[in-house]
């Protein structure tokens, strides 16, 4: 029989072991260096920007007018016009660093006791992370110097925050690095008794990733990406890589355990667990595109990265990993642990021992157990309702104790708006013309203190930097934006032709929200279409395509109540050294929902696929249902625990979002292994019967696959089950 594309690959790697795994070593270090070569294009924040803060953005882009990166720092004393001294000499330092323009005189507080010095970084916005440290050395040499004397010096602006960003990403990034890797390996050493086989599927997830990094680069050039995007093509391609090689790796050792020969366990190995690897990821590949319809460029880059790592560690699990277990054949055990090797050689091919005595009373009591797990899905999605999202500010990203949020905080303390305000942008064909000029004039003074005119002659265009009260980001400054956006500003141009529009942090923030807002609906509907499509098509069923998608949606809701419960509410916060922020990150929920929905699409199509067998092979539902959970337990198990180790190191960095991030996948992922696959689907199996497997008349016209046929080599234990074949 002809045998299905990831035999072949299988069987074609093996037979020609020099030429896969030379090519993948090539392929890895031209994809490493090109990236590298060409380097890594970050968008900007004019990229950015949807709705009007957008078109302000674009407005100023296409003027040439570089909105220059502004800083902020103040001085306070313990007694009014006390910091006076210390700010003239923090000024005349800062002017010795050659770095500052545009240096105004110091700005006292209401009750004098504080005074904000404010300025900007020389060279182009773009560049003054990269600028702002001979500034950041004198403001901290300051704050040393006035310590002992009662004055404090506090610092805010765009290039120390962005250069703060940097750093912390790529510290995070590091730390993931050197910690995920580490606990991938322990896990695997655990399951496998062996060093050389845990160090495989680490080693090839590695190299999947560091390609992946390469080939992101290259196309950062036609789509720009933002800061956060390598760490989660870091978290995805290290759990799937390390996954795709665990089904692959633990079935061909299944097979030689139950005596077959190393090519014939091989080949079994590439047409059942590789195959699961193609449908797995060209599942998990089209699910993340539907980050495309969002509209946003941050999901685009995300779309991106995922499905670039995602092929990646897709085609080395199906090409290079079947070559290096050829070559390797025994020595694949080599290094044992004597205790963990006798432990892995127990559970290789056991029946799953405690799979089997979990399913006994599910089985037994079908609608008790779905009843329950549901009611235990449901209630942990419960505060979900309540979730509140927004753009994370920095002060919030970094964390309240760190010096950045102090900053921001202190300085909006005594002078509001001042970090963030909003940015009135307008343009004319006569930016001068006394109409035009007269209501900038007057909407300038209806701004109020601190609002600053600036025009541009030559380019047309002219901005009004509005301090915003409150703290800038709450809802007293939330409420005066939208009066500015939808009554100040359109009565102040009232029949004029020009083009007016509000930008800013706050802005930005809210045009972002409400363009994910109309986003998920196309993305929702996108992947939602596409598990149906595949389970349909897979199992020739409506039953399971629609309880697959009712599934999805119980894990995503469960993580989302988590999520808002820890991070909004700030319950158990601190057990993972986070805090309560308020909010969810704007972009997270859609994100976690695409990402859910591809990856659990790796333990169903699995465990579905086995349980479907068994079916094919006479077994009636209950029997089938026990078979193929119990034959997946093990490798479902591992391959979970992997990843929600992998998310729960995301969960311990340091940046708010990422910590969402990981504790909102891990989560998802964990109940999805355990409630989900364990409780609520073969209790539901189990109550809709024979309806699982029916194909109404109008679907028939289906093509009727094959779920892993018996080897008729093979040569099974007598205690073993009939093994599925490789053709």
């Amino acid at each position: 029989m002809r045998r299905n594309l990831a035999a072949r690959l299988g069987v074609w790697s093996a037979h020609h072991r020099k030429a896969a795994i030379l090519g993948w070593l090539v392929f890895v270090v031209l994809a490493t260096v090109i990236g590298g070569a060409v380097g890594t294009v970050t968008a900007s924040d004019e990229e950015m920007g949807v709705g009007d803060s957008g078109r302000a953005a674009e407005i100023l882009k296409d003027a040439g007018i570089d909105e220059p990166a502004a800083e902020l720092v103040m001085v306070g004393a313990r007694t009014a016009d006390g910091w006076r001294d210390a700010a003239a000499d923090l000024s005349k330092a800062l002017d010795a660093t050659g770095e500052v323009r545009g240096l105004k005189a110091p700005l006292p507080s209401e009750d004098g006791k504080d005074a904000l010095l404010r300025f900007a970084i020389k060279g182009p916005s773009d560049e003054a992370g990269d600028r702002v440290q001979p500034v950041l050395d004198a403001v901290d040499k300051a704050r040393q110097d006035g310590a002992g004397r009662g004055i404090s010096v506090h610092q805010f602006g765009d290039a120390s925050s962005e250069k703060e960003l940097s750093d912390l990403l790529a510290d995070d990034l590091k730390k993931a690095e050197f910690t995920a890797v580490p606990l991938a390996l322990g896990i695997l050493l655990i399951a496998f008794g062996a060093v050389v086989a845990a160090l495989l599927p680490v080693g090839l997830a590695l190299t999947a990733c560091v390609a992946a990094f390469g080939l992101l680069s290259l196309a950062s050039h036609q789509l720009h990406l933002f800061e956060t995007t390598y760490s989660v093509m870091f978290l995805m391609g290290l759990a799937v890589g390390v996954d795709y090689c665990l089904f692959y790796l633990r079935r061909e050792r299944d097979e030689r355990a139950a005596g077959r020969d190393a090519e014939t366990a091989l080949r079994i190995a590439a047409a059942t667990s590789g195959r699961a690897v193609l449908v797995s990821g060209l599942t998990v590949m089209v699910a993340m595109a539907g980050m495309f319809l969002s509209g946003l460029l941050l999901f685009k880059g995300f779309a991106v990265a995922t499905i670039l790592v995602v092929c990646v560690a897709m085609l080395g699990s199906v090409t290079v990993l079947p070559a290096l277990l050829a070559g390797l054949g025994d020595r694949i055990d080599a290094g044992r642990i004597p205790f963990l090797n006798r432990r892995a050689k127990k559970g290789v091919h056991a029946s799953g021992g405690l799979a089997g005595k979990v399913l006994r009373p599910v089985l037994a009591r079908p609608k008790f157990f779905a009843v329950g797990a549901a009611v235990l899905l449901l209630s942990l999605a419960a505060p979900a309702l309540g979730m509140k999202t927004e753009q994370l500010g920095l002060e919030k990203q970094f964390g309240s104790d760190a010096p950045l949020s102090v900053a921001y905080q202190k300085i909006t303390d005594e002078f509001p708006g001042g970090p963030a305000p909003a940015r009135v942008v307008v343009k004319a064909d006569d930016i001068g013309a006394r109409p035009v000029r007269d209501a900038l004039d007057s909407l300038t003074r209806k701004a109020g203190d601190g609002a600053e005119l600036t025009v541009h002659k030559a380019s047309g265009v002219a901005e009004i930097a509005v301090p915003l009260p409150g703290t800038g980001t709450d809802a007293e400054a939330k409420k005066a934006l939208h009066q500015l956006r939808d009554d100040t500003v359109p009565a102040a141009f009232e029949g004029m032709d020009v083009e007016a529009y509000v930008g800013g942090d706050l802005a930005s923030s809210e045009d972002f929200g409400d363009q994910l807002g109309r986003g998920i609906v196309p993305v929702f509907a996108f992947i939602t279409a596409v598990t149906f499509l595949l389970m349909l098509f897979c199992f020739r069923s409506v039953v399971i395509a629609v309880t697959s998608i009712a599934l999805n949606l119980l894990s995503v809701g469960a993580a989302y109540g988590v999520m808002t419960a820890v991070f909004q509410h700030g319950w158990g916060a601190e057990l993972i050294g986070s805090e309560k922020v308020g909010a969810i990150e704007n972009w997270m929920p859609l994100f976690v929902l695409v990402v859910l929905f591809g990856l659990s699409m790796d333990y169903h199509v699995f465990v579905v696929s086995r349980i479907r067998e068994s079916r094919d092979r006479g077994m009636d539902n209950r029997a089938a249902i026990r078979e193929g959970i119990t034959r997946t337990a093990g490798a479902v198990t591992g391959a979970a625990v992997i990843m929600v180790a992998v998310f729960a190191v995301f969960g311990t960095l340091s940046m708010q979002d990422m910590q969402q991030m990981g504790v909102g996948l891990g989560v998802a992922v964990l109940l999805d292994a355990t409630v989900v696959r364990m409780l609520l689907l073969p209790s539901l199996m189990t109550l809709l019967g024979e309806r699982n497997w029916h194909t109404p008349r109008y679907l028939r016209w289906l093509p009727k696959i094959s779920h892993e046929e018996a080897e008729p080599t093979a040569r099974p234990h007598a205690h073993n089950s009939p093994v599925p074949s490789g053709r």
